[in-house]
């Protein structure tokens, strides 16, 4: 269960959600930080260039600084408020020094910020958090300081700057404090929604994941009826998409491997059982060995071991395995010539052998051999299926914009159902079920046609019914094939 994908998965959406939280609570507090300490500064800056005017005041009244802690701590009056001036309470109070609010406390105007005093010579006399008094402050910090004058002279100096926010003791470290407290909380709240999320999602995916996983593990088995429920249209759906296309594809190899060996058991017994029994017959003295019985066992013979090597070729071609002896050819002349041999069995039964040959054909690199067994297939079916009187039609044309020449050879016989139609190229198939290999041959003629075509790189494929012509109506099949050539001769 360690090595489970939903644990690895949960384990990575943690890991984000932490750095993700780290990043943002990190930031959110330097930013909040950063912020507070800029308004302090400016708002520091603010009070110091108010507060010079009231210091300089005092130190008028008082001819020094005597007594500055006190009068620092006691207050001053709530002018320094913004809209003091139209406050009906300040008319009761009066403006001396001594009325108003605290600056330090809960109410303190300068809540968050430190007061610096310094004399004329910057020596510190007053220092809210008591750290810098009795220390002489060089003249560059003074020069960074407000100014206090009297009589157009430099008195004193005062800092008004941001406390410490590290010190949660200050108002400024309890809201520092506060906001990241409320960094933290949000921060954990949103991960805990977020991995709700995130785990309902997980679930999501590793649900149809486990499915695929289950019915492969039941395929690998042998059961090819496994089949996924498809939910969704997503890479996953695509997916139990893809896999249910497998299996279905897996369980048409699984029963065409059954349907050949069937078919080719049957195709064997035939004449094997044909032999058995004339040689039985033979044995017990039934049947006379005379030369008719042995040209009868050697028919047999033969035809067998004709359909084992048509076995054995379309099993190379399938494995890709076939060897070509590709030469240039005169594809012309081979042709005519495959139509006079085809002239006696057609004259046989009065059908009409028509050709349409160009004399100018590209020579194309082919093996004439296999070239040869394919036409001679392709006439030989036309012949078988047209009936007395017919018409067969041999076709070929270059077609120069795709490279390719293009055999056809079309009948008036009665065509193809097109429920058969698709499968007229597989092994051992026959549109009429109830027809034997001595009426129908084996089946493997147009499946080996197909091989050896697509074996020099071209396409066979089959039209029924057709439109002939010179014929008013719709007859018979087209079979055609097509030959890849580098270019025409000039």
């Amino acid at each position: 269960m360690r090595n489970s994908l939903i644990f690895k998965l949960m384990g990575a959406f943690l890991l984000v959600i932490a750095i993700g939280a780290l990043v943002v609570s990190v930031l959110t507090s330097q930013a909040t930080q950063d912020a507070f300490n800029l308004y302090t500064t400016r708002s520091g800056q603010v009070w110091a260039g108010r507060l010079t005017e009231y210091l300089a005041e005092y130190y008028s009244q008082t001819n020094g600084w005597a007594g500055v802690d006190a009068f620092l701590e006691s207050g001053l009056t709530a002018e320094l408020m913004p809209g003091a001036a139209n406050n009906p309470a300040n008319e009761s109070q009066g403006h001396g020094l001594g009325s108003g609010r605290q600056f330090f406390g809960a109410n303190s105007f300068l809540a968050g910020q430190r007061l610096v005093l310094t004399d004329a010579a910057g020596l510190v006399i007053s220092d809210s958090e008591n750290e810098l008094v009795g220390k002489n402050l060089s003249k560059d910090e003074i020069q960074a300081g407000a100014a206090i004058i009297v009589n157009d002279a430099r008195v004193g100096t005062l800092f008004v700057t941001p406390e410490d926010f590290t010190n949660s003791d200050t108002l400024a470290g309890e809201f520092i404090n506060s906001v990241n407290r409320a960094i933290i909380s949000s921060t954990i709240i949103s991960s805990l929604i977020a991995l709700l999320i995130g785990a309902l999602l997980l679930f999501q995916i590793i649900r149809p994941i486990r499915q695929l996983k289950n019915a492969a593990e039941a395929i690998s088995s042998g059961d090819l009826n496994q089949r996924v429920a498809i939910r969704s249209q997503d890479e996953l759906g695509q997916l139990g998409t893809t896999f249910n296309q497998m299996a279905e594809h897996l369980t048409s190899l699984e029963n065409q491997r059954r349907n050949l060996v069937a078919d080719i058991a049957h195709e064997l017994r035939t004449p094997l059982t044909a032999i058995q029994v004339t040689l039985e017959g033979v044995q017990d003295g039934v049947i006379p060995m005379d030369e008719e019985q042995i040209a009868a066992l050697y028919a047999e013979t033969t035809l067998l071991n004709r359909l084992v090597g048509d076995l054995k070729l379309l099993s190379l071609a399938e494995a890709g395995q076939l060897s070509l002896n590709k030469t240039s050819t005169d594809l012309h002349a081979l042709f005519l010539q495959l139509v006079e041999r085809s002239k006696s069995q057609a004259e046989g039964k009065a059908i009409r052998l028509e050709t349409s040959i160009p004399q100018e054909l590209p020579k194309l690199m082919v093996d004439a051999d296999r070239i040869t067994q394919v036409v001679t297939n392709l006439i030989g079916n036309a012949i078988y299926y047209t009936p007395t009187g017919g018409t067969i039609s041999m076709h070929v044309s270059a077609r120069d914009d795709q490279n390719l020449l293009e055999v056809s050879v079309s009948d008036t016989g009665p065509g193809i159902d097109p429920e058969d139609l698709p499968y007229i190229f597989d092994r051992f198939y026959r549109t009429d079920k109830s027809r034997s290999r001595n009426s129908g041959g084996s089946g493997l003629g147009l499946a080996i046609a197909k091989q050896l075509i697509e074996a020099h790189g071209g396409r066979i494929w089959a039209e029924s019914p057709v439109v002939m012509a010179g014929v008013s109506e719709q007859y018979g099949t087209r079979i055609a094939f097509t030959l890849p050539y580098a270019h025409l001769p000039r």
